[in-house]
């Protein structure tokens, strides 16, 4: 039975992961409306401005449908932006910023430079047999992650790809290459069964 993943299509580059998603063979959705939740086995939270797609959440009237997703074991994987929304806290967000406390990590927003900072570098990722291309965008960084989350993939010192069962987070945003392997590991991760320790 093929799998129904939603990608948040508020802001950022919504269609890239739409395509990488098309191509590991699953529905896709883009989710823009509430109903546009039901049914879904997962759902991918794209890259842009995090205060910003925090309040196109709560303009849409998205904020409260997902949080009860998530709240159902709804599995998801955030780049970019969508991995600040995923963390457990923001060193250095606004007081009233939304996030879903996914992961027990704490990020710091365009870390990695500003626009005129963005980079591409190889990675080499845990299973992965060749490194992954990865594009740094605006990138925030992981400055301090919970023993129970496995890092994936790291740069420098610092991981840039993480894993919580069927949790995944990066900095950079693996939609915008041809390579569907990190895509393809959140699809794969979509039978396993959610356990979180809070």
């Amino acid at each position: 039975m093929s799998r129904r993943v939603g990608v948040l299509a508020l802001q950022g580059a919504f269609a890239s992961h739409r395509d990488a998603l098309d191509a590991c063979g699953v529905d896709t959705i883009l989710v823009r409306h509430p109903d546009d939740l039901l049914g879904l086995d997962g759902l991918v939270i794209p890259g842009g401005e995090s205060t910003t797609i925090s309040n196109l959440l709560v303009s849409s009237g998205l904020l409260d449908p997902i949080r009860a997703e998530i709240d159902s074991g709804l599995p998801v994987f955030g780049t970019c932006a969508g991995m600040i929304l995923m963390a457990s806290k923001i060193v250095d967000g606004r007081d009233d910023q939304i996030h879903f406390d996914l992961l027990p990590m704490s990020v710091r927003r365009n870390a990695y430079g500003r626009q005129v900072d963005s980079f591409e570098t190889d990675l080499d990722v845990a299973g992965f047999d060749v490194p992954f291309h990865a594009v740094f965008i605006r990138a925030p960084m992981i400055v301090e992650v919970d023993d129970q989350v496995e890092v994936l993939a790291t740069y420098g010192e610092r991981p840039v790809l993480v894993r919580l069962n069927n949790r995944f987070a990066s900095s950079f945003h693996p939609e915008l290459t041809d390579d569907i392997r990190i895509h393809r590991l959140f699809v794969e991760s979509l039978s396993v069964p959610e356990h979180v320790t809070r």
